[in-house]
């Protein structure tokens, strides 16, 4: 009541955003604490202008966000929560702090289908690749768009394609810059993936991205999701270009064969990563040149060793 009777008075609001963060660790005020997400995405809306409303009201969506998914408590927000968001972003398009605290919520936001239908109504993609190259060197930004991106592209709702094809370079931008950490390195292979799928690379772009994506193996072998969706992105772009099957096994850093026997030796007790691993290997073994590569690796070792370890498979 207080808010909705001085929605007009930026103070008023800053002191109710900051009474209300009080009672976040009280896990009992969930219930109560979730009813309020509506009033301060529409206050940030009113007082768009105030940085210090937006991150106090962004942290505390976070944190009512965050408690809601420890305890397995689904959010229902609407296109008002995702456009106010977006309006926040746009209007402060150059404070980094406050941007990792948006792209963090909606990398949390876009995991729900309908929210995710949400910020593709809002026109969220373009804003999402001007923060990614503005911030190109904030790992936590970097990581959160990502997500984001791969909640959008991996939708079987229609997405603009231009739009993702757009993304493309962006992501690949990413990934480059950042392949030693392995949480935005995931981040941005399995958006890359999604856009593989929705088929927004160009055939300029299938060699190239599968040296990035060896490279992200290469360096992140021990991460089980990394090492799954990138084979899994490796096997889209085989599928689709030859070129791209004989970069995996003539890189210049090291054949790609290899990688994928040292990733199976890591996660042999995995059944979704050696899955995925026979997926590509199944892809691989389209090309006839390919398979005698293939052959003269002793890759059939590896397959028997599967077969016996997954008999059913």
């Amino acid at each position: 009541e207080f808010m909705q009777v001085f929605w007009d008075i930026e103070e008023a609001q800053v002191k109710a955003i900051q009474h209300l963060a009080s009672f976040v660790r009280d896990k009992s005020a969930l219930p109560y604490l979730l009813t309020f997400t509506e009033l301060i995405t529409f206050t940030m809306k009113t007082h768009v202008e105030s940085l210090k409303l937006q991150v106090d009201g962004c942290s505390l969506l976070l944190d009512i966000l965050s408690q809601a998914l420890e305890q397995d408590v689904v959010m229902a927000l609407n296109e008002n929560v995702t456009s106010s968001l977006l309006e926040t972003a746009r209007k402060h398009s150059e404070n980094e702090e406050l941007l990792s605290l948006v792209c963090t919520l909606l990398m949390m936001i876009s995991a729900s289908e309908v929210a995710a239908e949400n910020l593709r109504k809002v026109g969220l993609i373009p804003d999402l690749l001007s923060i990614l190259r503005n911030f190109l060197h904030n790992e936590k930004i970097c990581a959160s768009c990502c997500g984001v991106l791969w909640s959008l592209a991996v939708s079987e709702n229609n997405v603009d394609q231009a739009l993702l094809k757009s993304a493309v370079p962006v992501t690949s931008a990413v990934l480059q810059e950042h392949l030693q950490n392995g949480t935005v390195t995931e981040s941005a292979c399995s958006a890359l993936w999604a856009l593989s799928l929705q088929g927004c690379l160009t055939e300029n772009e299938y060699e190239p991205t599968t040296a990035l994506l060896l490279d992200a193996l290469r360096m992140n072998p021990e991460r089980p999701v990394l090492v799954k969706n990138t084979c899994l992105a490796l096997a889209s772009l085989i599928r689709l270009s030859e070129l791209s099957a004989l970069r995996f096994i003539t890189d210049s850093k090291g054949s790609g064969i290899n990688l994928v026997k040292d990733a199976y030796h890591l996660h042999f007790d995995d059944p979704e990563v050696v899955e995925n691993i026979c997926v590509l290997m199944n892809e691989m073994a389209q090309y006839d040149d390919v398979v005698l590569d293939m052959l003269s690796q002793k890759m059939e070792e590896l397959l028997f060793e599967i077969k016996s370890r997954f008999p059913s498979s």
